[in-house]
């Protein structure tokens, strides 16, 4: 199995934000009449305003949006990095990888900073591409910026809707147990219970220090 570029979902895999996205969709979902549990399971690796559609149809998703992103501004402080992502990122390189993720440019932007995690040149957020996860548009189009074929390209995906999406676009997948349990990331080519397991997973495959970037 060849390796040429990694990429990371966010939330879930780098941060650790399940707690503050949980609030903020259960005081949405109050605040509408809707059952949290039914909306709580729609959200994994998914864009806000898809999960709006499924849930609440005659509402107007880019509002709720809005709304949603107003209560995550109040929740930021409390979203820190999973265990062992500074190091799994310090480790890299060299080697080129990339966020695939179904947040917000801004908010992501932000947290990294606030952390101290280190940004990729690529980026692909939800707003980047017309379909997003669990379809295979977003690791598409981050294999197509580095310049590498998606079937060299490891995901690290902590989200069902994450592992489909990477699977539709012939990437290898690699589910992290954080949020779901091995069986519900049923289609990833193996499971990891953390951050340091894929980097022993990466060192493995001689992906990282003293290799030289995709150009």
């Amino acid at each position: 199995m060849r390796i040429s570029a990694v990429f990371f979902d966010v939330d879930g895999v780098l941060l650790d934000s399940a707690g503050a996205h949980r609030r903020v969709w259960d005081a949405w979902a109050a605040a509408r009449g809707l059952d949290p549990e039914k909306v709580w399971e729609l959200t994994f690796g998914r864009r806000p305003e898809d999960t709006v559609r499924d849930v609440a149809a005659h509402l107007d998703p880019v509002a709720e949006r809005r709304a949603l992103d107003r209560l995550l501004a109040q929740e930021m402080g409390d979203i820190q990095p999973v265990e062992g992502a500074r190091e799994l990122l310090d480790s890299l390189s060299g080697g080129p990888w990339a966020i695939v993720t179904s947040g917000a440019r801004d908010f992501v932007a932000a947290r990294f900073a606030a952390t101290g995690l280190a940004l990729p040149a690529v980026q692909v957020y939800a707003g980047d591409v017309r379909h997003a996860k669990p379809a295979p548009d977003c690791f598409a189009l981050a294999a197509s910026r580095l310049g590498v074929p998606a079937s060299e390209c490891l995901v690290v995906e902590d989200a069902p809707a994450g592992i489909q999406a990477a699977v539709a676009a012939g990437c290898i997948a690699v589910g992290l147990t954080t949020t779901h349990t091995e069986e519900a990331l049923g289609q990833a080519r193996v499971c990891v219970a953390s951050l340091a397991d894929v980097r022993k997973l990466l060192t493995a495959y001689g992906f990282g220090a003293g290799r030289s970037p995709v150009r």
